[in-house]
């Protein structure tokens, strides 16, 4: 390794800049302090990096950020943004829970859950809709109703079994 390219400037007007030349490796390290921001940034001949930190933030750019720690805790006081330009996985080896005051909404193109031993949804009023269809399909459906139960088709309803026992007061019409 040859020897790094170190200078200091003091400037009354462009604050203090320190830089690190690395000609081996084609990398410049650069920090400035400018009296209203703080900047450091490293440059190399196949990309770059940058941290600003000002009175109202911190910004960074870069190609690729790696956080590793045993325990991270992030809290906004205002609304909180993660957006990915691609595939954006969520991985836990234990549980995850989401939780929402208000409203939680899940929107895709398509949606698939899979709960490999068991899978609740419960809630004061359910609805389910599908525009085109909508399918049920287990070894065993009960169907259970503590109070009315209509099944209604505007089309034609079929009702097939091996054993078809229909308990009650029957009404047709």
């Amino acid at each position: 390794m040859e020897t790094l390219v170190c200078r200091i400037e003091l400037d009354k007007e462009k604050g203090i800049i320190l830089t690190v030349e690395n000609d081996d490796d084609s990398i410049v390290q650069t920090i400035v302090m400018d009296g209203t921001s703080i900047k450091s940034k490293v440059e190399g001949s196949k990309d770059s990096s940058s941290i600003t930190q000002t009175q109202e933030g911190v910004f960074m750019q870069c190609s690729t950020f790696v956080l590793d720690a045993e325990t991270i805790t992030c809290k906004s006081k205002k609304a909180t943004q993660l957006q990915s330009g691609l595939n954006f996985d969520i991985k836990s080896k234990a549980d995850i829970s989401v939780e929402a005051s208000k409203k939680a909404v899940l929107k895709a193109m398509d949606v698939s859950i899979n709960g490999t031993v068991n899978t609740e949804v419960k809630a004061v009023k359910l609805s389910m809709e599908g525009s085109a269809s909508a399918e049920l399909k287990a070894a065993s459906i009960k169907l259970e109703s503590k109070g009315m139960l209509d099944l209604i088709s505007n089309g034609l309803a079929t009702l097939k079994g091996s054993l078809v026992n229909i308990k009650g007061i029957l009404n047709l019409g």
